[in-house]
């Protein structure tokens, strides 16, 4: 786990995460595409995250289990957060001064599609998976 700092592109929203996991996630959902254009690149950074410039900050309720969060500034997106814990996953290309990052987990696997594929090797969720886990957890 790594100390980070990192910010939106217009500074308005200013982060601070005391424990980035570099071991990162892909998620293949619509959602997650639809949200940026492409699979959600995201480090996990637990609860110990602090932000400056929270009037900037917009969360949407994406699921019945997280809400997104965006800088209304320049719609930057900042963070996947976890209703019932409270923890936060974070875009990696926030970061920029992270280290030892490593593909660990794609979500959704069977959502993902033709055109396009990674050739690590990781462990992968299927919808199916992922519902039946959360099931427990709403």
């Amino acid at each position: 786990m790594a100390y980070s700092e990192a910010s939106c592109l217009c500074g308005a929203v200013k982060i601070t995460a005391e424990n980035v996991n570099p071991n990162f996630t892909v998620c293949h959902c619509q959602s997650c595409r639809g949200w940026g254009g492409a699979p959600f690149f995201a480090v996990k950074c637990g609860t110990q995250v602090t932000f400056e410039g929270n009037d900037k900050i917009k969360m949407y309720p994406s699921s019945s289990w997280a809400s997104r969060g965006f800088c209304t500034e320049c719609g930057t997106h900042l963070f996947y957060k976890f209703k019932e814990t409270g923890e936060y996953n974070m875009p990696v290309g926030l970061f920029p001064d992270l280290e030892g990052l490593e593909m660990e987990m794609q979500y959704f696997s069977d959502m993902r599609p033709s055109y396009y594929c990674f050739s690590n090797q990781t462990k992968e969720m299927t919808t199916a998976e992922i519902m039946a886990y959360f099931a427990d957890k709403v």
